[in-house]
């Protein structure tokens, strides 16, 4: 799942796909580099100005519709919380409605269940839209992980989603501190035990690097670390700025499972 952000305040690539041109380019390149899916945000996650949702739309109405045309196989989905924003570019053609806050405009299940669109049922603390974390307690991160996300996948299914449109995600970083967001990784087996297919964000996150004490544009090996752990321990979607990268890396994983064979062989067969 590459990242395009139709943002100017993006904390990774700092704009630089905000443009329609170079947020088009982006999908181009991505799609060249193996990405599956699509995830289009109009909004940062961490706090800011206010971005209303007239504005989000703005910025990913219209985009939705110039990718579908673009690319009409391409997986496509749309990180917003609000139903109002969810409904445009359902009508438009997204396949997936990535709710990264956790369910706070319960409307937007109901959006996705309207359009027969995917899903994405997050944990993220229980906090507000764009909220930074501050001293979060719990008895037990996983647990509330796993209770949370099952409990918003039912609802959705309840509301009329299809199950198999339906993914879950820890929410790396959304109402935790890196501790927390390493436990998660590390017990992600518990998540994928549900039978939800889980999706995780992990790309150069804080909890990467407050791990090795490294700046944004120094996470690379730390992400793609973490993307190993979670692709052998059983995560299906990866959601990733650096896409090539991450396909090498998830290959990788696969072949060591047994899940692909090479891509080449040359090596002792003469």
């Amino acid at each position: 799942m590459a990242i395009v952000n139709r943002t100017p305040d993006s904390f990774f690539d700092r704009g630089a796909t905000y443009g329609a041109a170079e947020a088009l380019a982006a999908v181009d390149r991505a799609v060249d580099e193996g990405a599956g899916i699509i995830d289009i945000g109009g909004v940062k996650a961490a706090p800011g100005g206010e971005v209303s949702a007239a504005e989000e739309l703005r910025r990913v109405g219209g985009f939705v519709a110039e990718v579908r045309a673009r690319h009409p196989r391409l997986v496509i989905s749309v990180d917003t919380w609000r139903a109002q924003v969810g409904r445009v570019v359902a009508g438009e053609g997204a396949d997936l409605l990535n709710d990264a806050w956790g369910g706070v405009d319960p409307a937007l299940a109901e959006v996705a269940a309207e359009f027969g669109v995917g899903l994405v049922c997050t944990h993220a603390g229980h906090l507000p839209p764009r909220t930074r974390p501050h001293r979060m307690v719990y008895d037990d991160v996983v647990a509330d992980i796993v209770a949370t996300t099952v409990g918003l996948a039912e609802r959705a299914v309840s509301l009329g989603v299809r199950p198999d449109a339906i993914l879950v995600d820890p929410g790396h970083d959304f109402g935790k501190n890196s501790r927390h967001s390493l436990e998660a990784t590390r017990r992600l087996p518990e998540l994928v035990a549900t039978g939800w297919p889980v999706l995780v964000a992990l790309s150069n996150k804080d909890f990467v690097g407050e791990t090795l004490d490294t700046g944004i544009d120094e996470r690379l090996e730390g992400t793609l670390a973490a993307t190993a752990v979670s692709a052998w321990l059983g995560a299906r979607v990866f959601r990733a700025h650096q896409v090539a990268a991450t396909r090498r890396t998830l290959r990788m994983v696969a072949a060591i499972r047994g899940d692909v064979d090479l891509a080449v062989a040359r090596r002792g067969l003469a």
